[in-house]
């Protein structure tokens, strides 16, 4: 177990550093690039006298001074990435970190709470059309989620912009929190979160949900076939510890690391939904960075988003022998 746990641990770390690798070939080896860039824009300001200054400021905001060798920049590079320093924004002279560390939690927050009620819809939805399998409710729910998963969930989410927030003008259409609540663990700041929140998190569960819950399905009955429910029915078990404790958790078991790649990928939506609802998360300084041209900013957003991922996954590998044992005991080779 150590040795395999040490084996993931390196994984990580060496994709890490990939990720970081391929950041820093896209601020300092893409021809016109961001270095590039940023020195034509600083040569063009008034009051740069020389070339030391030009890099010095280009230092300041991407960690790479273009004046030393390629080696030695990307190790600066490096180190200053290991130890949380994604430079300054250009657009908004703060430190990256800063800017990321003020915007994740929102987008946490959306994340975390979509999937549990996307997951917890669907796990419940998809059990049940097992359960009336071939029946009215099963044909109407199955038709019902294979048509939400095939809908993007920006075009959920422009919809109810539209109808729910300019139309109707039940929900606010942008922002995260209303600018006349004091900020503080109060009822009314709260709400306000939970207000500004509604249209987005829509968004995600209803265009989420529909593909698990299929998936659910599937495998609740594949396992209602199986020879030990038969067992479990003969021994007189009632048949809410069966469903729960045999077809439900077992059923789960292939869904989980589908799951925390989920949280994961949302990272990756954020961008197209807070930009939709103005929602100020890092999906949203995401594309504000790329509006500006704000390179500093957009390639830390980039390695934030892929250490998420690989997180996700990582953690979704360690932790899925703890909920089925069968891993740790060798009958299975695979999480998947």
């Amino acid at each position: 177990m150590n040795r395999w746990f040490l084996k993931r641990t390196a994984q990580v770390f060496v994709t890490v550093l990939g990720a970081i690798g391929i950041s820093f070939a896209l601020l300092r080896l893409m021809p016109g690039g961001p270095v590039s860039y940023l020195r034509a824009q600083m040569i063009s300001q008034p009051g740069t006298s020389s070339i030391s200054q030009v890099n010095d400021q280009i230092e300041t905001y991407t960690n790479i001074n273009p004046s030393d060798p390629l080696y030695v920049q990307f190790l600066d590079y490096l180190t200053a990435v290991l130890n949380g320093d994604f430079g300054q924004s250009i657009w908004y002279q703060k430190p990256v970190v800063d800017i990321l560390a003020e915007a994740l939690p929102w987008t946490i927050f959306l994340s975390i709470v979509s999937l549990a009620i996307s997951f917890s819809l669907a796990i419940v939805l998809g059990a049940t059309m097992a359960y009336f399998e071939g029946t009215r409710f099963d044909f109407t729910s199955s038709s019902l989620s294979i048509l939400l998963s095939s809908i993007p969930f920006y075009v959920v989410a422009i919809a109810l912009l539209a109808v729910l927030g300019y139309d109707l003008g039940w929900f606010p259409t942008g922002g995260r929190v209303s600018d006349a609540v004091e900020p503080g663990l109060n009822t009314a700041f709260i709400r306000s979160i939970v207000y500004h929140a509604v249209m987005p998190l829509a968004a995600l569960i209803v265009a989420g949900f529909g593909g698990t819950a299929l998936s659910m399905r599937g495998n609740s009955i594949r396992i209602l076939g199986e020879d030990y429910l038969r067992v479990a029915r003969l021994r007189g078990l009632p048949e809410k510890l069966i469903v729960l404790r045999y077809v439900g958790r077992n059923a789960l078991l292939p869904l989980y690391t589908g799951l925390m790649m989920s949280i994961a990928s949302i990272f990756g939506g954020s961008i197209i939904l807070e930009t939709i609802f103005t929602y100020p998360g890092m999906g949203w300084y995401m594309n504000r960075a790329f509006q500006t041209r704000d390179y500093p900013l957009l390639m830390g957003s980039f390695l934030l988003t892929t250490t998420m991922v690989i997180l996700g996954i990582y953690v979704a590998d360690l932790t899925y022998g703890k909920i089925d044992p069968r891993v740790e005991r060798g009958d299975h080779r695979e999480s998947y």
